[in-house]
């Protein structure tokens, strides 16, 4: 009776790492263990949602064009040229993921960013040295994009995917006051294409999935001014490239 009561109390133990792990033994001749595979997660990819996070350490900068008042000064000798900068920055936001088909998914990851995009101003000939200006554009950024995701078949615990969508932004706020390097003034909204290619992960408990996209944007950003450095361009449009580190 004891012996029933022990296999009765450890079959629900034995169902649950069934559930979440199979392994399959490879031998060699004289039927000796070769080596063995563990499966895990046999059965992610049976249900139609699922939920998870990322970590997204970027980096993000304006992909810019000069304006005709610039040819007209540079023509006059008081030109300032503009040089975009990339700088770094984080997200952090959820995951929805939604099955479409065998190899197919409809994500929606909505986030926050915190990010500064900079552009360098040198008058014409680059002299004196301390004439440099540096103007910045950073904020909390509000972002919702919707993605595709069509996945390989599964190899072990591992598979490639691609994505591929449109993200909207909002920017919230400015997170800099300077008035001094504060002058360019950039528009709160954004669309921008996003793609990218990633590798999930199978463990026990979770998948992994490090993804490497880029984001083009597709509005023009600037906002006209009558100082020196918004005359000096335009068009402003974002450019990001982010290291996504998925949890689901």
């Amino acid at each position: 009776m004891a012996a029933v009561a022990l296999l009765a109390g450890l079959a629900p133990h034995s169902a649950t790492a069934q559930k979440n792990s199979q392994s399959s033994a490879s031998r060699g001749g004289g039927g000796r263990v070769k080596s063995i595979t563990v499966n895990n997660l046999p059965g992610y990819d049976d249900k139609w949602f699922h939920p998870g996070f990322y970590i997204a350490p970027n980096f993000s900068r304006y992909k810019i064009e000069q304006s005709s008042a610039y040819i007209l000064a540079i023509q006059n000798g008081t030109g300032v040229s503009a040089n975009a900068l990339v700088s770094p920055g984080l997200s952090v936001g959820f995951i929805g993921d939604i099955k479409l088909a065998d190899y197919f998914s409809l994500r929606f990851t909505p986030g926050v960013s915190f990010m500064t995009r900079r552009v360098e101003y040198k008058p014409f000939g680059y002299s004196p040295a301390d004439s440099v200006q540096t103007q910045e554009v950073g904020g909390t950024q509000i972002d919702l994009p919707l993605l595709l995701k069509f996945h390989s078949e599964r190899r072990r615990n591992a598979r490639v995917y691609v994505v591929g969508g449109i993200r909207s932004s909002v920017n919230v706020g400015n997170r800099r006051k300077d008035p001094v390097r504060n002058q360019l003034q950039a528009s709160s909204n954004d669309i921008a294409i996003e793609y990218g290619v990633g590798l999930d992960l199978f463990y026990p408990l979770f998948k992994f999935a490090p993804e490497l996209r880029f984001s083009n944007g597709l509005t023009n950003l600037l906002q006209p001014g009558k100082d020196v450095y918004s005359r000096s361009l335009q068009s402003m449009k974002s450019n990001t490239v982010t290291l996504y580190l998925n949890f689901e």
